[in-house]
């Protein structure tokens, strides 16, 4: 006996996401090699962004390069566009109408580009993204979690301070995040206090001081052999900086770090 067509809608939650990743640098190759997608670069890719909009783009371009990406991505896939980079994006993303956007917080590390991930601690996500984004790095067996903007926040300030204190480190003394913690755990005891206490004034989050240190540590336990460095300096340590200055807050350890550079950045 026949019975009636049966009809399944996959639209929605139950349609996979289509994975797009924008940018061909270490980070953006890695997830794309990892995911067997083609990645779009400067040169090749840009039509697959003029299909309908609801799937989630990861952008893994530098920070600097944002502004150009933006002007060339068509406006109906804006939405659709999930920020992976570090650093202080608030303030671009306001200036742009892109506050609403799915933002996240990568917690593995590749050395070179064409090289392996190396697993860290969790990923977090956050945003209309935030679920598709967890469903495809937990595919490629990197741990995964989506979290309310609050939270999401709080651990954005953490991996800020991580990037600012473990890249000044690095570049003062040439040695990597291992080195770091055996060698100069005074020091990064002390960033991670000026640093945490500009961030808390700064954006209204509370980070209990020895649960960001003892976080700090643990993740560059996690990638010993990285060697965090000064990239991107405005939107890193040229933040804590400027925020400091507004706030008349010190920052001694680390105004005598970056004095202590062969060329310190600007």
């Amino acid at each position: 006996m026949s019975g009636p067509d049966l009809h399944i809608d996959i639209s929605g939650e139950d349609r996979p996401s289509r994975r797009i990743v924008l940018g061909a640098g270490r980070v953006g190759t890695a997830l794309a090699r990892a995911s067997g997608v083609a990645v779009i670069d400067r040169f090749r890719g840009w039509y697959q962004l003029d299909e309908p909009a609801g799937d989630p783009i990861a952008v893994c371009v530098r920070n600097d390069d944002l502004g150009a990406l933006l002007a060339a991505v068509p406006p109906h896939r804006r939405a659709d566009l999930v920020f992976l980079q570090n650093g202080m994006l608030d303030p671009w993303l306001e200036d742009h109408g892109l506050e609403g956007n799915t933002r996240g917080l990568l917690f593995f590390a590749v050395s070179q580009r064409g090289g392996p991930v190396e697993p860290g601690g969790v990923n977090r996500f956050t945003g209309p993204h935030a679920n598709a984004m967890v469903l495809w790095l937990e595919s490629l067996g990197l741990r995964s979690e989506a979290i309310g903007r609050r939270a999401f926040a709080a651990v954005m300030l953490e991996k800020l301070i991580w990037n600012s204190a473990f890249g000044l480190l690095c570049e003062r003394y040439q040695v990597d995040v291992r080195a770091v913690l055996d060698d100069h755990s005074d020091e990064l005891a002390a960033l991670a206090r000026e640093l945490g206490t500009v961030g808390r004034v700064a954006l209204g989050i509370d980070l209990d001081q020895d649960t960001l240190l003892a976080n700090l540590r643990a993740y560059a336990s996690s990638i010993p052999r990285t060697r965090a460095g000064l990239k991107e300096w405005p939107w890193r340590g040229g933040w804590f900086i400027a925020a400091a200055h507004r706030r008349e807050l010190a920052l001694p350890t680390h105004a005598a770090l970056v004095a202590a550079l062969p060329h310190p950045p600007t």
